[in-house]
């Protein structure tokens, strides 16, 4: 059997690409292409090719689609559990007793305080003393 008839019987009945017999056989890439060009099945094998190679690509688009989705769903499942636990910690937290304590009420509210390392102690920001009640703790220490 000469190279010639190897390299049709390999493209058109095996299935290979150009590469893997121009490898198989030792011969350039060039001559496997122009051997499978001069044949004239080459359009029709071509043609049915792209289309084979356009539904695997559609089938891995497909994949790829379902396995994000699923990546989104496991992590907005997560995300909602982390925002239950805290919903709950929350509600026990505020609903415990009737007052809360300053320590809690400055974790709920810890974009009105500063921190002052000199006294240890967190400082209502002066923006705020203005805004709220007398109920609001001045100052919290921080012991």
């Amino acid at each position: 059997m000469t190279k010639k008839e190897m390299i049709i019987i390999s493209y058109y009945e095996e299935g290979l690409n150009t590469i893997t017999i121009s490898k198989n056989l030792n011969v350039s890439k060039q001559y496997v292409s122009k051997i499978i060009r001069t044949d004239s099945r080459y359009s029709d094998e071509k043609n049915k090719r792209k289309e084979e190679s356009a539904i695997r690509q559609k089938q891995r688009n497909i994949q790829c689609i379902i396995k994000n989705r699923k990546i989104r769903k496991s992590v907005n499942e997560r995300l909602e559990g982390f925002m239950q636990s805290q919903h709950f910690q929350a509600s026990g937290e505020l609903s415990a007793k009737r007052t809360i304590n300053n320590r809690a009420f400055k974790k709920w509210n810890s974009s009105i305080y500063d921190y002052h390392s000199r006294t240890n102690e967190f400082r209502l920001k002066k923006e705020f003393k203005e805004k709220t009640s007398y109920a609001v703790p001045k100052k919290i220490k921080w012991d």
